[in-house]
Formats: structure tokens, sequence, C-alpha cells
């Protein structure tokens, strides 16, 4: 099942990059397997999936000490100061820093690490209480000019989460906007690249906008039983 749904993900991947004058190499796919087990990123793996995200550190280390460096490893989730040292130790890519305490903590372990880490800037681009990142173009600024002074970390780009609605106009607005927070940082002398945006239900929209970056997980592992949480 993983494996025809990762080639249906890759397909639509591809059509909707055709489609838009892309190259579907331009954009990463990210398996988002949290609450799966090691048999389920090994079924991908051997489809050639190599890029998984986790969002939640406990759950990244428990897979990260079966599987190791055999994948590159995204954290996706809410990341709390005290668990940053999970997180940079199996993670690649954090995308989900939105305070300069918390980009500050990253710094610290990625040094003790001899790590340079990379991060993404989450940004709020909807008004639902229930997503989370920062939430005024200002503090976005600031915080990538901040990122610039750290030693161990690398600020490679933005994400956010669209809006859950079945409004296209909305999800294709809320895309839109993270696109234009790019140029706005780029404009001040940084070089961002990736857009971290899109999820099973509006990533073909996201790729539209110029995700370089899709977090995709039901529409590849199936739906999850939360209930093992």
């Amino acid at each position: 099942m993983i494996a025809d749904n990762l080639h249906k993900v890759r397909e639509r991947i591809a059509e909707v990059c055709a489609k838009n004058g892309r190259n579907p190499n331009e954009v990463t796919l990210i398996a988002v397997s949290k609450n799966f087990g090691i048999e389920e990123i090994e079924e991908a793996k051997n489809t050639g999936q190599i890029v998984f995200g986790e969002n939640r550190a406990q759950e990244l280390t428990q897979k990260y000490e079966v599987i190791g460096n055999n994948v590159v490893w995204h954290f996706i989730g809410s990341l709390q100061r005290n668990k940053v040292r999970f997180a940079v130790n199996a993670a690649e890519y954090i995308h989900s820093v939105d305070s300069f305490l918390l980009a500050s903590e990253i710094n610290k372990y990625a040094a003790k690490q001899n790590k340079i880490q990379k991060i993404l800037l989450q940004f709020k681009t909807t008004n639902e209480d229930s997503k989370q990142g920062i939430t005024s173009e200002s503090e976005l600024r600031d915080l990538a000019l901040y990122c610039k002074e750290f030693k161990n970390i690398q600020l490679v780009g933005l994400m956010t989460i669209g809006p859950l609605t079945e409004d296209k106009d909305e999800i294709k607005k809320s895309f839109r906007y993270l696109s234009e927070m790019k140029l706005m940082i780029n404009n001040e002398g940084l070089d961002l690249k990736e857009l971290s945006m899109g999820m099973t239900n509006d990533y073909d929209i996201a790729i539209e906008e110029g995700a370089t970056m899709v977090r995709i997980g039901s529409a590849i592992f199936g739906y999850r039983d939360y209930s093992k949480q």
C-alpha cells in the first residue's frame, strides 16, 4: 500500500509541476511518519523515499536510534526548548522555529555537537487560533536577521501550515503570503531557498505557489491511530 501511495503522490507532484513550468526535482517530498513505526518507514525506504518528517522529539529520537542517518530527518512539529537537544541530535532540518529564544537554544546545542543546524522559520499565514508561528512581518524579518549572527544555525527557508478549509482561494492566499515573505527577507540580503508548505489536502496548491518542500503523511501511510499516543 505504501509503495503504491508514494507512486501516486510522486506522479501528482510531477503533474502539478509540469502544469506550472516547474521541475519536480525542485520539490522535496517529506514523508510524515509520525505515529507509524519502523516497519512502515522501511517499506517507504524500499521505494527510494529517504526524507521523513516527525513532529515529536521523543518519537524522532526512538526512530533515529534504530534507523540513524540512513534517511534525512526533518523535525516539523512544535518544539519546546527542553526538547531541543533531541531534535538537534537527529534532525537535519528543524521547520518550526518561531522565536529568538528557540533559535538561540538550537544554536547552543548545535555548537555542542559541532553541527550547523538547518532551520526554517514558521510564519502564521492564517487567523486560526489553532495555528502556531510568528505573527508579524517585522518580527519575522528581525528573527531572520538575528539568525545570521548565530554560528551554528543556517536559516534556509520559511514554513507555514495552510488554513483548514475547502476554499482553495483562501489556501492559495496563505501560501502566496509565505512566498511574499521569502522575497521580503531576501531583499534584506539573505538567500532563503526553501518554502515548506502543503500537506495531504493542499500540497498541489502549495506547489503552484512555489513550495520546495511538501509534508505528506496520510496520503502515503494512511490515517493515523492517535489512540496509540
